[in-house]
């Protein structure tokens, strides 16, 4: 589509979320090889000269696995307690795996207090833009060791919108265990059609959004959609697509016709 390939030429930084499903295995334990091939892209991308913010989840998943705990913590205290386990593992796994690329990365953990209130929100600003003109990636993840439900932002996919909204980004990748959004729902109907193209979210665009993902995260389709109606007012467009497809950072910037793309007209 020749709107995807024009506006994808403008795209100067890019924020990629990544989620759960696509770090982890079935049993919680992360996939290093996927992991792995998630920092060659990105790294890939930010020698290209692009600047690029990961937000990733999997914190709670790989303290999990650490812990060797089978199905996610229903208690406020161990499920903070496996993020607490879960972020060192999961920054360690990042920060060696970059290394091996030459490059340096820089954790932030935001809450939602950090997103309401104007003085932290602008300090929380200049950190990453100190970070980015740093030549650092940072990698963001909410503060899941410390806020509890009541004062969550919830998922990441609300979290990577604002985090695309005040860094001024371009475009938001959403990775996830789908393909992007369907007319229908592709598990329950073997000829549901992916939507490669959104001009607007509208109503009925809100319609097609089903319940909530996997088992390992928190966000499904409607966190998604609210995501994509966020950067879109701020100007910025997003793209939903399989995690595990080969290549898929490089291909979308590309811009080839994979996933959905919301565009921000």
């Amino acid at each position: 589509m020749e709107r995807r390939k024009e506006y994808m030429t403008s795209v100067k930084r890019v924020v990629i979320k990544v989620g759960s499903s696509t770090l982890t295995h079935p049993n919680g334990l992360l996939n290093l090889s996927c992991i792995d091939g998630l920092v060659k892209q990105l790294s890939d991308l930010h020698n290209s000269g692009l600047d690029v913010i990961l937000v990733s989840s999997g914190a709670i998943a790989a303290g999990m696995g650490r812990l060797g705990l089978k199905s996610k913590p229903k208690s406020i205290p161990q499920k903070q307690a496996c993020a607490a386990i879960g972020q060192v593992t999961l920054m360690h796994m990042y920060d060696k795996f970059f290394g091996e690329y030459g490059k340096i990365t820089a954790q932030i953990l935001i809450t939602k207090e950090d997103m309401e209130h104007k003085d932290r929100l602008i300090n929380a600003r200049n950190t990453f833009m100190t970070i980015i003109e740093d030549k650092a990636i940072p990698i963001v993840n909410e503060n899941d060791a410390i806020t509890t439900e009541e004062i969550k932002i919830g998922d990441n996919d609300t979290l990577s919108a604002h985090v695309c909204r005040f860094v001024e980004g371009d475009l938001l990748i959403i990775m996830t265990d789908i393909e992007g959004l369907y007319d229908s729902n592709p598990n329950e109907n073997p000829d549901a059609k992916l939507i490669g193209y959104v001009e607007k979210v509208t109503d009925d665009i809100e319609a097609l959004a089903g319940g909530a993902g996997s088992n390992l995260g928190t966000g499904g389709m409607k966190t998604k959609l609210s995501a994509a109606k966020i950067v879109n007012d701020a100007g910025a467009a997003m793209v939903i697509a399989h995690g595990s497809t080969p290549n898929i950072l490089n291909n979308i910037l590309s811009g080839e016709n994979i996933g959905t793309f919301f565009d921000c007209k």
